[in-house]
């Protein structure tokens, strides 16, 4: 099933000059990007992001991590994105993540760990609401479609 996904690259990846590295492990899965930008998420857009976990007591050191420097959110689509995303990025704190994954390779902690990605299909459709219009996705066709979807 075609569908879409959000992978957040966070301000430590950035920082680190890891922006390529993310995004070429998310073309060489085959995987189509449809919109990206780097920003600085405010206070507010973060809130929204991460709803579900704004009453927890790691928040605040979340929300202060976020908002200290730019990212890239992408907006990618492809067959089973979701799950396929979530494999590659790896286990939420990077020194249970397996060697391999964006998180194994270069994450440092729970904090730390380089990308956000959406963890359900209802859900990347929510988090990508926040973050991008329907009018900035792009369309178009990969020569290497008909082998990966």
């Amino acid at each position: 099933m075609i569908e879409k996904t959000l992978l957040i690259i966070k301000p430590d990846a950035v920082q680190r000059g890891l922006i390529g590295e993310v995004i070429s492990r998310i073309e060489k899965k085959g995987l189509q990007i449809i919109a990206l930008r780097m920003i600085q998420l405010t206070g507010q857009q973060i809130d929204l992001l991460y709803d579900v976990h704004t009453n927890k007591a790691f928040y605040p050191l979340l929300k202060s991590f976020i908002l200290s420097g730019p990212l890239v959110t992408i907006a990618i689509q492809g067959k089973n994105c979701v799950k396929i995303v979530r494999k590659l990025a790896g286990a939420t704190n990077s020194p249970e993540a397996e060697p391999g994954t964006i998180r194994g390779d270069f994450g440092i902690d729970l904090t730390k760990n380089i990308v956000h990605s959406s963890d359900k299909p209802e859900r990347a459709i929510y988090e990508l609401s926040v973050l991008f219009t329907s009018e900035e996705y792009t369309s178009y066709n990969l020569i290497n479609q008909k082998w990966v979807q």
